[in-house]
């Protein structure tokens, strides 16, 4: 169907003539009048019948009316929202987070992204290390946020930027601490603890220290998420561990003390991307954000594996 001819019968049926309809498209009757025929030929009906010295709609031309209509009401639906659509879009900004990533962390990483000059719309996914991996190597996710680097087994071109790393932070609802009291790390010797799921790495570091310091603590808790570890810690159910660059916000806002710190095993962050995503704005503002958190000069960490 020619949609030309189809607008040509809709102009002159909403006019009610030939004429009227050729004064406002700016085309003569007899280029309206052909073009209608032609397409009544495309049709095989006839859409209009004279009357006098005007035209009327035949039965064939009734039903094709609210048709013609509503093509021409949604085209000019269309050409409004395009006109009026804003002027810069939001970028879509697709993240993986893996599982062991503290959220506060992640958000203090990523909410440099939401102040560029040209707006972001940050798209969050959080799953294991190896899933959004995979969704990284297929070009779903434009950066993965990790404690670990890409493997050198995993067949994937990409590059992991280390963004910092934070020595551990201890932490109890202070009626617990005061239950347990001496110097530390002795008196976690026995004591309540909770700690992150067996596949962090952050757990198998903190049980080998534990017991290089001849510490076994009562494990009443395992997590993978570290918020609700850290909300069982607000309840006082037991100790718990948190990166050192947090501890304020920890402090402040799971209503906990600090009760010591140490360096002698840290977390570390990396973030995760393909070449054709590194120099995605909002990647390098990713990247910008972790020297004002961590004041850690970031280095290629592994390049093409």
């Amino acid at each position: 169907m020619n949609y030309k001819q189809l607008s040509y019968f809709w102009a002159v049926a909403k006019a009610g003539s030939l004429v009227k309809a050729s004064e406002q498209l700016g085309v003569t009757p007899q280029t309206l009048s052909g073009q209608i025929s032609l397409l009544e030929a495309e049709l095989n009906v006839t859409l209009f019948k004279r009357v006098g010295r005007g035209l009327e709609l035949t039965d064939s031309g009734r039903i094709a009316l609210p048709y013609a209509e509503s093509i021409f009401e949604t085209g000019s639906m269309l050409e409004e929202t395009l006109r009026h659509q804003p002027k810069k879009r939001p970028r879509v900004f697709n993240v993986g987070i893996a599982e062991f990533v503290p959220k506060s962390i992640a958000y203090h990483l990523l909410s440099a992204a939401m102040s560029l000059e040209n707006p972001i719309r940050i798209v969050c996914r959080e799953d294991n290390f190896e899933t959004l991996l995979a969704q990284l190597a297929i070009h779903k996710l434009d950066i993965v946020l990790a404690d670990r680097p890409m493997p050198s087994e995993v067949n994937i071109t990409g590059i992991s930027y280390k963004l910092g790393e934070s020595g551990t932070s201890f932490f109890a609802k202070a009626e617990l601490a005061l239950k347990y009291p001496g110097q530390f790390p002795e008196r976690l010797h026995r004591a309540p603890m909770l700690v992150m799921g067996e596949d962090s790495l952050i757990q198998r570091q903190l049980m080998r220290w534990l017991n290089e310091q001849h510490i076994t603590p009562n494990i009443v808790g395992e997590f993978d998420d570290s918020a609700l570890m850290k909300a069982f810690g607000m309840a006082g159910i037991g100790f718990f561990t948190a990166s050192s660059v947090i501890a304020h916000e920890i402090e402040q806002e799971y209503g906990v003390i600090k009760i010591a710190e140490t360096d002698e095993f840290t977390q570390q962050f990396y973030a995760i991307s393909v070449p054709k995503r590194a120099n995605h704005p909002a990647v390098v503002a990713v990247n910008e954000s972790a020297d004002k958190l961590f004041l850690f000069n970031k280095t290629p960490a592994s390049t093409s594996l």
